[in-house]
């Protein structure tokens, strides 16, 4: 039997949005859109600013941004990619709140994200200290175009089923 598949994202710009939909198109699978309560403005993204609301978000390892809704049906899938802009090296706070809303247990669990130039950082060993009970695999940066073909490739390579 297919296992059935979402694809959770978080994106503030669009960018991380557009390569979430091109992967749920080549994988088959469902989308959702991790959605912040409070949405994130121009001066929360500076990252050039130690004050702006992403750097302090991502320099307290306790912040939880809230969830604008619980919506995912986590439970009706057996994979999870899960989608975001890289911040300060790793995946926004919003990602841990989104893995602790949901029970994980017996899922695949996926990372990837968009970066304008580090890689995926310490983000599957959080996720795997937050879903214990998942299979959290290996992520991927997918930055840049990615054509059908090479995002069908890397899920096939996964071998999900």
């Amino acid at each position: 039997m297919a296992k059935k598949i979402l694809v959770a994202y978080f994106s503030c710009t669009g960018t991380t949005g557009r390569v979430a939909k091109e992967l749920a198109a080549a994988a088959g699978a469902d989308i959702y859109e991790i959605r912040p309560a409070r949405p994130y403005t121009r001066a929360d993204l500076d990252w050039t600013s130690r004050l702006s609301r992403s750097t302090v978000e991502c320099k307290d390892k306790t912040a939880r941004p809230e969830l604008a809704d619980r919506a995912a049906r986590v439970e009706d899938y057996d994979v999870v990619f899960v989608g975001f802009p890289v911040w300060w090296y790793t995946a926004p706070n919003i990602i841990w709140t989104f893995l602790e809303s949901y029970d994980f247990s017996g899922k695949t669990v996926i990372p990837f994200g968009t970066s304008g130039g580090s890689g995926l950082g310490n983000t599957e060993k959080t996720m795997k200290e937050l879903c214990p009970s998942a299979d959290v695999r290996q992520g991927r940066v997918l930055n840049g175009r990615q054509t059908p073909e090479r995002l069908a490739e890397w899920v096939g390579g996964l071998k999900l089923d």
